[in-house]
């Protein structure tokens, strides 16, 4: 049996190349924010040449906005356990768990999004006037059936959402600043499992869930 790898197909290759491209770009924007950021610098990070960044994305606004919304849409894939469970416990309990995950995870497209956001969102805010607007005010709904069905405490759930982001993200947007406090070192795993399982007794006691 023949063990040469086989060639890469077309798709792959641009997959690989997009992927690298995404990750350099994350970095880049986190560091140096959408006005500080150049394609040759993010091109020089990713290791390819100019020329890959522009046949991938014309612009560097294209490019950014693909950052920010891949960041999004992970953040809603973590959503999908809060929508599909029973209760607050088992609902927001998973939100948290995945979202705080996603700033272990991915902290350079948290960062991006916050410094966005910070500067009043000049590339997306029609991406805030529709799709964020559009997921917020479905789980606000959810947790007020929650509340409705007296399985948690009746708080504002706009306000409950902002207090979950501000959370968890603030493990990616002050990540140094946590690792500082740690010694000048990341947290560990346990360090992990502690800091999920400290927010959600916290919040999930302060709504009266448990």
């Amino acid at each position: 049996m023949s063990t040469t790898a086989r060639p890469l197909r077309r798709n792959e290759i641009r997959q690989q190349n997009e992927t690298l491209i995404l990750q350099a770009a994350e970095k880049v924007f986190a560091e140096a924010g959408f006005g500080g950021a150049t394609m040759q610098l993010i091109a020089d990070v990713a290791g390819l040449p100019k020329a890959n960044l522009h046949y991938y994305f014309a612009t560097k606004e294209d490019l950014y906005r693909r950052v920010v919304q891949n960041i999004f849409e992970i953040w809603l894939q973590a959503a999908g356990s809060m929508d599909r469970a029973p209760g607050p416990v088992e609902g927001i309990g998973a939100y948290i768990d995945a979202k705080m995950e996603i700033s272990r995870r991915h902290p350079d497209g948290s960062k991006v999004w916050a410094s966005e956001v910070m500067h009043g969102a000049p590339v997306i805010q029609d991406y805030l006037e529709t799709t964020l607007r559009d997921w917020t005010t479905g789980r606000a709904a959810l947790i007020q059936r929650w509340i409705d069905e007296g399985k948690m405490a009746p708080v504002n759930p706009e306000h409950l959402l902002y207090m979950l982001w501000a959370t968890t993200q603030h493990y990616a947007d002050f990540g140094h600043q946590i690792e500082t406090l740690n010694g000048g070192k990341p947290l560990t795993d346990a360090q992990w499992r502690a800091a999920k399982d400290s927010v959600k007794t916290m919040i999930l006691r302060g709504i009266g869930a448990i």
